[in-house]
């Protein structure tokens, strides 16, 4: 197997995807060019200049985009590479079609549907009391544990590296420069290139502080990070989005697709093998990242790029009270989650294109590494090109990095500039996570005023400035907690269980929709077909972990309190689940009381 045959059969099937399949959901299913015809989105009809903002399709997609692929895309594929390049190959281009884009494209409508708000309270309106308290409930443990596990990713990037520290935190400025000098002159053009141009300075600025007091300053170790990173979500929570968020995950956007597209250009060049085999040994499990078998960890290590619960965060949180149209929902929502896919098999090939001894190296502590029998073949020239030790780097970001330098190491001259490369794609990596904690802090904010407002209720106001404050420190602190305390084994497993479930609940909630608007009752199978899927492999997954990790003191991952909140939510998915499918008898047996075939 050679690169380029898998990046084009890829790309075909999600742009042949995109225009049967997204058009069939955008016409048939949810209605949407009659909607606009019908009616005004949440952004325009709610519009207050802070939080509902109506807002370009192409903006509205960079943040949209920028706010669901974080790590997931990134590091997922590389620890799944654990069983081979075909399995995860397979469940990303699957997952996403039938999947991730019909969950993306149905969260969003369903929360555009009730003024853009969270999914707790759709699925109260949509579900009953219950099944909303539960869901609010699921999201609140669910959001701050997707946090802490994105967050984790990102601290052995920039830990001791003063160089991805600086070209990271230069983008808080230059970010709100960008949308200060947008909200004043209108010119998006001309912020777009100015923003991008100050933060290609910053990358390559980076090396001249090393050795100086603000490299000595920036070198942080990992808890020093762990405190640093929920401070500056703080802000992102609490200060108006078009200030920092939405101009932040725009110009991020812009240099996410731009690595990936070089990097496709640089398959297409370089056109390296794919050095993994299809299937490795550990496809049964007991391999030395993760421990389980190739199902059902394949579909929870790989969470964002196939299907992803934290997309509902976003699609019910930011996103809908930006859209200027209902039919952008098609772009925004069901394309953007192809893209996604793109991201995520370009990180399969960065990882699977490395030499395998070279790859468990770098995702394997010495000690484990040193079990396997394997030598590293071109790990120790990258290190000394790239001025870094790579081996035990564990977490999926570097190996990223590396596979990505690895194959344009091939062009000749690059060798030259492999360190600059190496430092851009950690900054390029960071800010894919730190705009997902941007949004993903801003969403735990306003699940915590809307719980808290049921006790006190100007805490639901999204416009009272305390009650922001409040719910975006505690927000902080809850996920904050977690980062500080855990590890990347501890967290990642249990960010995927919880992760996957969320994405049932999101199909669980766009099939009650889909059943009161659609014309015809069958097409809820656009929901209920993946629905059964992940609902099994995310209780059976969470299971296994329970049985064999988290409550096994022999287990590296014994936690009590990682068993805890696994058991509560699943729990609570069930509670949900039985709660969704009495609703959807009614609407079986009832079809015409309560469909909306005629836009209200």
């Amino acid at each position: 197997m050679n690169a380029i045959t898998m990046v084009i059969g890829a790309i075909c099937i999600l742009m042949i995807a995109y225009r049967l399949y997204g058009t069939f959901m955008a016409v048939k299913v949810m209605k949407l060019k009659a909607l606009d015809d019908a009616k005004q989105t949440p952004a325009n009809a709610m519009e207050d200049g802070k939080d509902y903002v109506p807002t370009n399709k192409w903006v509205a997609f960079g943040h949209h985009f920028a706010a669901i692929a974080a790590a997931g895309p990134l590091v997922g594929p590389i620890l799944a590479a654990q069983f081979g390049y075909l399995p995860g190959l397979l469940w990303l281009l699957i997952g996403a079609v039938i999947g991730g884009a019909v969950h993306d494209a149905v969260v969003l409508f369903a929360s555009m549907r009730q003024n853009g708000e969270s999914l707790a309270e759709v699925a109260k309106k949509e579900l009953g009391p219950v099944a909303g308290f539960c869901t609010g409930l699921a999201m609140l443990f669910i959001i701050t544990i997707t946090m802490a596990g994105l967050s984790m990713v990102v601290l052995h990037a920039l830990e001791h590296n003063p160089w991805g520290t600086f070209a990271v935190g230069s983008t808080i400025p230059i970010a709100m420069g960008v949308g200060l000098y947008h909200r004043k002159t209108g010119n998006l053009k001309g912020a777009s290139i100015v923003g991008f141009a100050l933060i290609m300075l910053a990358v390559f600025f980076g090396p001249y502080i090393q050795g100086t007091f603000l490299g000595d300053l920036l070198t942080l170790d990992v808890k020093t990070l762990s405190i640093i990173l929920p401070i500056y979500a703080f802000f992102a929570a609490a200060l108006p989005v078009w200030l920092l968020l939405a101009p932040r995950d725009y110009l991020s956007s812009f240099m996410k697709i731009g690595v990936f597209v070089a990097l496709i250009a640089g398959v297409f060049v370089v056109n390296p093998d794919i050095q993994f085999p299809a299937v490795t040994e550990f496809i049964h499990g007991g391999g030395p990242i993760l421990a389980g078998p190739v199902w059902p960890f394949i579909s929870i290590t790989i969470a964002c790029g196939a299907i992803s619960g934290f997309h509902a965060f976003v699609g019910s949180g930011t996103t809908p009270k930006m859209l200027d149209r209902w039919n952008d929902i098609k772009a925004v929502g069901f394309g953007a989650m192809l893209v996604e896919c793109v991201v995520a098999i370009m990180a399969l090939v960065a990882a699977t294109a490395l030499h395998p001894a070279d790859y468990f190296a770098i995702n394997s502590t010495p000690e484990v590494f040193k079990t396997l029998g394997m030598q590293t073949v071109n790990l120790p020239q990258l290190s000394e090109e790239i001025g870094l030790n790579l081996e035990g780097r564990t977490g999926g970001a570097v190996t990223l990095a590396v596979g990505m330098t690895y194959i344009f190491t091939e062009i000749p001259w690059f060798s030259k500039l492999a360190s600059f490369f190496f430092q851009f794609v950690i900054m390029f990596e960071a800010l894919f996570i730190l705009t997902a904690i941007d949004s993903g802090t801003r969403v735990a904010r306003y699940l915590i005023q809307d719980f808290g407002g049921a006790f006190y209720k100007p805490l639901k106001r999204v416009d009272w400035v305390p009650g922001n404050i409040f719910a975006s420190a505690l927000a902080c602190f809850l996920w904050g907690y977690l980062l500080f305390s855990g590890d990347i084994g501890s967290v990642w497993a249990l960010f995927g269980v919880s992760n996957q479930l969320m994405a049932s609940i999101g199909l669980i909630i766009g099939a009650t929709v889909i059943l009161k608007v659609a014309d015809k009752r069958w097409y809820v199978l656009t929901c209920l077909v993946p629905l059964t899927y992940l609902y099994a492999t995310v209780n059976y997954a969470g299971y296994w972990m329970v049985k064999n990790v988290y409550l096994n003191p022999d287990a590296a991952g014994f936690s009590i309190l990682n068993a805890s909140l696994s058991i509560i939510m699943l729990i609570l998915g069930v509670i949900i689940m039985v709660t969704s499918i009495k609703k959807w008898g009614q609407l079986w047996r009832n079809p015409h009381t309560e469909l909306e075939a005629k836009i209200a």
